[in-house]
């Protein structure tokens, strides 16, 4: 039941949101909005409440349709019968809850065009996995909100979809349930799914995601890789430790090549946090240390996404 895994990242985008605008009455929900996803990536869908996703992803579905622009899929204008290739988990769960959850996952893989017998295969092996075998004869009502999830996220890719969108999935799972969800996503990922990730968790963001866009204000204010846009807003930060004590503190005074932000003691020595001036690099500051005592861990202090997030977010208010 498994599909061939891709060894190399494709970078031909099966998605392409070309000067999309969406308007609903007097609200403007999507603003001229372009992006693509590469093939065989996770891609992050960010924004606060109320940016737009939510109006990207009803019409990648094809729930409704741009005022403006075009959504390409696989390189041409995306079709109706293109939703068949496509899984959603919507961050709104649809499960029918006096129905049996095993009843109820057979029938909604049927409805995806998989045959009885082949989509009593696949649920079964999934059913094992995820520890819900027991559950199959009761009803949705019963299961936590987390086993309902798993239900729902089985039934989103039980069709086998080139391309998943999964809004707030990891919404209402502890941390056990969460980094099993994970892997399963990261386990797509290699066979060849390529996923759009719409979450407000920027942690799973970091763990997981390959390129994202962020949204505000129905506006596009940022698109890229993540790794390119952690440096694009990097502030020249570096931890040091270094095995000394506190009297070193007297060679370090501010100067020309960096500026001396925090200092502590820890078990290893002393733990120093520098930022550079404009046009010095790491290894400039390495070897004024190096003679100071012996470099116990040295690194470059990235924002995170989150901090990203909420700058980007303030900055377009």
């Amino acid at each position: 039941m498994e599909r061939a895994q891709e060894t190399t990242r494709n970078t031909n985008p099966i998605i392409e949101v070309q000067g999309v605008t969406k308007r609903y009455a007097n609200h403007l929900a999507i603003d001229e909005v372009s992006f693509s996803v590469s093939r065989g990536t996770i891609f992050g869908l960010l924004g606060p409440n109320g940016a737009g996703k939510t109006t990207l992803i009803r019409m990648i579905n094809q729930i409704t349709a741009p005022d403006n622009g075009t959504i390409f899929f696989d390189g041409r204008p995306i079709q109706k019968d293109d939703v068949e290739r496509i899984g959603y988990l919507p961050e709104e769960r649809g499960l029918y809850k006096k129905m049996k959850v095993g009843e109820q996952a057979l029938y909604l893989a049927q409805l995806k065009g998989v045959s009885k017998q082949i989509a009593l295969e696949r649920l079964v092996y999934w059913f094992r996995k995820f520890e819900i075998v027991g559950w199959w004869d009761k009803k949705v009502e019963e299961l936590s909100k987390g086993m309902q999830q798993k239900v729902q996220f089985i039934t989103t890719i039980i069709h086998q979809p080139d391309f998943l969108i999964l809004d707030e999935p990891f919404s209402g799972f502890d941390p056990i349930n969460t980094n099993i969800i994970k892997t399963e996503i990261l386990r797509l990922k290699e066979e060849g799914t390529t996923i759009i990730l719409s979450t407000h968790n920027m942690e799973s963001v970091e763990e997981i995601c390959d390129d994202i866009v962020l949204i505000n204000k129905s506006k596009k204010v940022l698109e890229g890789n993540l790794h390119d846009i952690k440096q694009q807003f990097k502030e020249h930060l570096f931890e040091v430790t270094i095995d000394t004590g506190e009297e070193l503190l007297s060679n370090l005074k501010d100067n020309d090549l960096f500026t001396l932000k925090e200092s502590r003691l820890s078990p290893l020595g002393l733990t120093l946090k520098f930022q550079m001036n404009e046009g010095v690099n790491g290894n400039t500051l390495l070897n004024t240390l190096i003679p100071l005592g012996t470099i116990v861990s040295f690194e470059e202090i990235l924002p995170s996404m989150n901090s990203i997030f909420i700058k980007q977010v303030n900055a377009t208010k």
